[in-house]
């Protein structure tokens, strides 16, 4: 931590934020250990009731990116601490962290990344303005003046900035337009992921959890949608202490900053990031804390509830006909006044964006598909089919290819019905739906390739494959109709109860609140950790919109408008053996089909087939040498500076010409490429070991930054299809499934809460065939032959991982963003100030 935020976090205002964060988390801890005895009742009444939803018609892959990377290239990221713009290499591993390594070599030699980033709760931003903007409202009343260099500037027009309204910023450029449009996708992809990192298969901690936050909120009078609910648990309590800490500090901290408006913006933004983390240790240490003690306790309470299961329903019922009889009428006036007129202006501006999105993902998995089919008869039989069908089966987690999906809705706009429901962003929405496209398009793809699977066996020739291909999709096609129709009309009725409950209870409190207090007496003490009034109170209101809510979508299923199917329609188990294929061993088509001798085959896997993303830039190119080494000049200067003399008051600019860029470069290698002076991201230095000072002696004779040709793993199969024809949406799909009932099955509803997003992504389109028209056939084989996809260029490499890449990997534990090295081998000394685990370093939230 530098002087300067030392100075304003003196030891006096340290303990102040220690006593504040205390108290928030206290309140906290006090509602999840209320809100933690019902959804433990709640999840084991489901488990006996049961009485789920619909079963779903595609199949569910339980382990999608087990050993594989989604992404890995290189750009350019500027060190705040020296004020250069270096090269890095960027890894995205399965669990979408982003990790930084000095080059490709360090990551190949299993050398400790330099920077590791958990994106939750961050911003992408493509535009230096967008980020000045941000800063600039982020410390009121500082404002650079006109003419005045800005806090930032990028030596290319592709810049790609991390913007977190607390932590530390993260800043990168590359070259083109085309690369800053795959990042932006790529890094859209790692926020989506990692706001959405409460994991729903928890049935107890995670509607805890939730239900926890939101009843903390309103008690401080915060009802609607919360943009910072993203990332894991501790990430979004520290989140909820800053909302209310930062505020203050603002006030007391920011007029004494001294120096320029950029300066002081500079030292508020690392301010800002020392409490951040502050906040972030405490909050870990008191929420586990909390959840060991509830763990404890939960055998006996479960106990508890499996014996007086019956007592305890009769007890709440009794307690939510009186809470009814109080409430329902007030509720049911102000639904019909202020909630009704607008149910249906909301779900329309729902159901467009939503319904083409899914659209689309119907669109790119036929197209794939076709293409692939299509490739197979030109190219020839089995040994091309796994070929794609490695690449298929990770079309879900491909972040361009599912550009043009997610980015549907950005179409969604709720205009004054926002304000009018206190919806601080549509974000929350977007980012929602996007993971159930995403969700839906990996079980079509798993659906086919275990289809497909299964009758490799019994196919003869080419004829035979192409065929069975073209059956199967149309097979999968139809189960994903059904299923995504489920999937939207179950989204459309939580959203919209996300929208209304939050208005609806801040109606109400004035006259109802006030008067919950009376109703304790009716719970009996025995079962109080089960029961509790405020939870009730908020089922009731909530029984008083939802048939309205009901209503409304079964009405725009009847319309067909969205290709909804109605509720009448039901699926009843169509494929009983499918099921059943899906719980055998994952398909490893390279393993089982490639022909290849075992210890070729292993080789071969870690060098091509981890990959999910095609990488854009290769080591061995000549352009970073004379377009990429501008970003190395010393800041604020026309001319290559020795590295010692960095001038800090300045900007980065750019070089006069490609003589001094080569000079800058060869000073570059030889002064600070051996030099270790970025910080990990939780602000301790990494004390490089022998291995890594060889490797930084090296570094800018490596700068991967060449464009090598694009194969078919670059942007899609290559071929395009005019003559197959998916099956239309609405062709006569057996049925639909009623009303897919929320579990628990108890009448508590799914969190009002939820989750957060970040404005999706970059504007990538896809070519795709032309949409299937309703009621057309479907010729059994491709009329029209196409030429292959081009291959990739002679020594053109895709980088994967090494065969040791597990040592850098952050795990998927706490953060997503821990290094496990192996012992002895590649972990750094860590200083005082380090959070360590018996994982490894943690490096960032």
């Amino acid at each position: 931590m530098g002087d300067v935020v030392s100075t304003h976090l003196d030891e006096g205002r340290r303990q102040h934020i220690a006593e504040k964060t205390g108290k928030v988390l206290g309140e906290f801890c006090r509602c999840y250990k209320e809100q933690y005895g019902v959804a433990l009742f709640n999840s084991v009444r489901y488990e006996i009731e049961g009485n789920g939803g619909p079963q779903a018609q595609l199949l569910h892959r339980k382990v999608p990116l087990e050993d594989h990377v989604i992404y890995s290239g290189n750009l350019f990221q500027y060190i705040e601490e020296n004020k250069k713009w270096r090269n890095r290499f960027c890894v995205v591993p399965h669990n979408y962290g982003l990790v930084l390594y000095e080059n490709k070599l360090a990551y190949e030699r299993d050398l400790s990344p330099r920077v590791l980033v958990n994106s939750a709760g961050y911003k992408i931003l493509t535009s230096v303005d967008q980020y000045l903007e941000l800063v600039n409202s982020s410390l009121p009343g500082v404002t650079p003046k006109s003419g005045h260099s800005p806090i930032l500037k990028c030596p290319t027009d592709f810049p790609l900035i991390l913007w977190h309204p607390y932590a530390r910023h993260y800043y990168f450029c590359v070259m083109t337009g085309k690369e800053q449009e795959k990042w932006r996708a790529v890094f859209q992809d790692c926020v989506r992921h990692c706001n959405n990192g409460i994991s729903e298969d928890s049935k107890v901690e995670a509607p805890a959890f939730t239900d926890a936050v939101r009843m903390y909120r309103q008690s401080k009078e915060q009802y609607g949608t919360w943009d910072m609910l993203c990332g894991n648990e501790i990430q979004v309590l520290s989140n909820l202490v800053m909302e209310e800490l930062l505020p203050e500090l603002r006030t007391t901290i920011g007029p004494r900053l001294k120096g320029k408006a950029q300066e002081r913006q500079r030292t508020w933004i690392q301010i800002s990031d020392a409490v951040y983390r502050m906040v972030y240790e405490q909050t870990k240490a008191q929420y586990d804390a909390v959840m060991a003690k509830c763990e404890q306790e939960r055998p006996q309470m479960e106990s508890t509830i499996r014996t007086d299961m019956d007592q305890i329903i009769t007890s709440k019922e009794h307690l939510a006909s009186k809470i009814r009889a109080f409430v329902l009428p007030k509720a049911e006036v102000c639904v019909r006044n202020h909630v009704q007129p607008y149910i249906s202006s909301i779900l329309e501006a729902l159901m467009t964006p939503t319904s083409q999105g899914f659209a689309e993902v119907r669109e790119v998995f036929f197209k794939e598909v076709t293409d692939m089919n299509m490739n197979i008869v030109n190219e020839g039989g089995l040994e091309k089919l796994v070929e794609y069908m490695e690449k298929l089966s990770h079309l879900a987690f491909h972040p361009v290819k599912m550009q043009s999906c997610y980015e549907k809705m950005d179409q969604l706009k709720l205009e004054g019905l926002q304000q009018r429901f206190d919806v601080s962003s549509t974000s929350v929405f977007k980012q929602r739906a996007q993971i159930h496209m995403r969700q839906q398009m990996d079980d079509a793809v798993y659906t086919f390739e275990t289809l497909l699977h299964q009758e490799l066996g019994k196919l003869q020739g080419k004829d035979d494959l192409c065929k069975s291909i073209q059956r199967i999709l149309e097979r999968v096609l139809k189960k994903y109709d059904y299923d995504s129709s489920t999937v939207r009309k179950k989204f459309f009725r939580e959203a919209l109860l996300q929208i209304t409950i939050p208005f609806l209870l801040k109606k109400l409190a004035p006259t109802c609140k006030g008067e919950l207090a009376k109703f304790q007496e009716l719970i009996f003490e025995d079962f109080s950790s089960f029961i509790l009034v405020e939870n009730t109170y908020e089922e009731v209101v909530l029984q008083s919109v939802m048939k309205d809510i009901m209503q409304a979508v079964k009405e725009a299923a009847v319309q067909r408008k969205h290709n909804l199917y109605r509720d009448s329609m039901v699926m009843h188990n169509s494929d009983p053996n499918l099921h059943l294929l899906g719980e055998g061993m994952p398909i490893d088509w390279g393993e089982e089909y490639s022909g290849q001798p075992e210890a070729e085959l292993a080789a071969d896997k870690r060098r091509r087939a981890k990959q999910v993303v095609s990488v854009i830039q290769d080591d061995e190119g000549v352009l970073p040498y004379e377009v990429g080494a501008e970003a190395l000049l010393q800041p604020g200067s026309p001319e290559p500076r020795e590295p010692e003399e960095p001038d800090r008051g300045a900007a980065p600019s750019s070089p006069a010409g490609v003589e001094e860029i080569r000079e800058a470069l060869a000073k570059e290698s030889l002064g600070d490429g051996v030099k270790a002076e970025e910080r990990l991201t939780n602000g301790t230095d990494a004390t490089r070991e022998s291995g890594a000072t060889e490797e930084g002696a090296v570094a800018a004779g490596s700068v991967p930054g060449g464009v090598p040709p694009q194969g078919p793993t670059s942007e899609g199969a290559g071929v395009h299809c005019t003559t197959a024809v998916s099956p239309a949406p609405g062709a006569e799909v057996p049925s639909e499934a009623g009303v897919q009932r929320a579990a628990p099955a108890s009448p508590v509803p799914a969190s009002p809460v939820p989750r957060a997003d970040v404005p999706s992504g970059a504007s990538v389109q896809h070519a795709a065939p032309a949409s299937p028209k309703p009621g057309a056939d479907v010729p059994s084989e491709p009329e029209v032959p196409h030429a292959a996809p081009a291959s990739p260029a002679p020594g053109a490499e895709t980088p994967s991982p090494s065969a040791g890449t597990a040592c850098h990997q952050p795990s998927d534990k706490e953060t997503g963003e821990e290094v496990a090295p192996p012992s002895g081998e590649c972990s750094p000394p860590q200083p005082t100030g380090t959070t360590e685990s018996s994982e490894g370093v943690q490096t960032e939230f």
